[in-house]
């Protein structure tokens, strides 16, 4: 009898502590999950719980390190991220592949923060597949004890007084688009000889760079170990602050201006969650709080006038409208893009 009373009691306890559980996971599977995809270090992460305090959504959050390793998974359809962030040519390059959903704006009313000279861009003309995130452009980070000429065009990087003492960037549009820039054409030229051109005075330059570099560059610039190199403004602005014999240059025949942005996959499940999120990054005092923690620069106005003065009136983070006109944003090359490989391999196999 005992025995047997034992077996009811125990029984009815894991009837309880089953219809418990079910409970709980019920609960849980009520709540919806939202998947963003982003950049490694590319967020201000107390916000993403922020977020899920206040929506009640849950956020699940995971890195990728370059464009086409996210553009690769979204194409596969193996995946169903609610939110990516690709760069501008980047979206130019989804969009056209039909890989990306318009967005519905309604959704979105902090949209009205962003500054309108960020809008309607040659990636996406028609403002319906993407919402800019961060922005900023590339130049030249130099050690002012190292470098007393004045830094004020490409033509420095191809001074053989440096030598042996310039970082050049290992990415193919980046460098190239400096050639490009220095010769006075366009980053986005997809004329072959143009591109021959370039590969011609890089390879010029070959014996005075002390090596093509990728992140690790910043560090190496930083503890001295070049005197100049290219950078993106927000890291440079970064550096300064822990070195200050560092400066940023950006230089007069112009240079890349990029900008990311926050785009829904055609694959997603939740649509109207990331439209939410979207608009919770586009809060001013959240924008604010994001693009110090990045340090990029926002495209937000309403955040930009939150910034602390010193921030907000930094040339090497908020260039000037003059300076800005003689920048490019990459655009998607299509299959023109194998000038530019084929150019780049021939370049470093010398």
């Amino acid at each position: 009898m005992k025995k047997r009373k034992l077996t009811s009691l125990l029984l009815a306890s894991v009837l309880v502590i089953s219809a418990v559980a079910m409970t709980a996971c019920s609960k849980k599977s009520d709540k919806t999950t939202l998947y963003v995809y982003n950049v490694g270090d590319y967020i201000d992460e107390s916000l993403i719980k922020k977020f899920e305090k206040e929506s009640g959504i849950e956020v699940n959050y995971e890195t990728y390190d370059t464009n086409e390793m996210m553009y690769q998974k979204v194409k596969s359809g193996s995946t169903n991220y609610d939110l990516v962030f690709p760069s501008d040519y980047m979206v130019e390059k989804m969009k056209n592949e039909e890989l990306l959903e318009k967005i519905d704006f309604k959704n979105i009313p902090n949209y009205k923060n962003l500054d309108p000279s960020f809008l309607k861009a040659d990636y996406d003309k028609s403002d319906e597949y993407s919402v800019p995130y961060m922005w900023g452009t590339l130049g030249i980070m130099y050690n002012k004890t190292l470098v007393k000429d004045p830094v004020e065009g490409w033509d420095i990087l191809w001074n053989p007084k440096y030598k042996g003492n310039i970082f050049m960037f290992d990415s193919v549009r980046d460098t190239m688009g400096v050639a490009l820039k220095k010769l006075g054409y366009s980053m986005n030229t997809t004329d072959s000889k143009q591109i021959q051109e370039a590969k011609e005075l890089l390879a010029k330059q070959k014996d005075l760079v002390l090596a093509y570099v990728n992140d690790e560059g910043k560090d190496r610039l930083a503890g001295g170990e070049a005197a100049l190199g290219l950078n993106y403004s927000g890291d440079a602005l970064a550096l300064m602050k822990e070195n200050p014999d560092l400066a940023y240059a950006i230089p007069k025949e112009g240079s890349n201006k990029w900008v990311d942005a926050m785009c829904i996959p055609t694959t997603n499940k939740h649509k109207k969650e990331a439209e939410q999120f979207i608009n919770f990054l586009l809060d001013p005092e959240v924008a604010k709080q994001n693009t110090e923690y990045i340090g990029f620069s926002t495209p937000n106005a309403k955040a930009l006038d939150l910034l602390d003065p010193e921030i907000r009136n930094n040339k090497a983070a908020y260039p000037s409208k003059e300076v800005l006109e003689k920048c490019e944003t990459f655009k998607d090359l299509g299959d023109s893009l194998k000038l530019y490989d084929n150019a780049w391999r021939e370049l470093k196999s010398k």
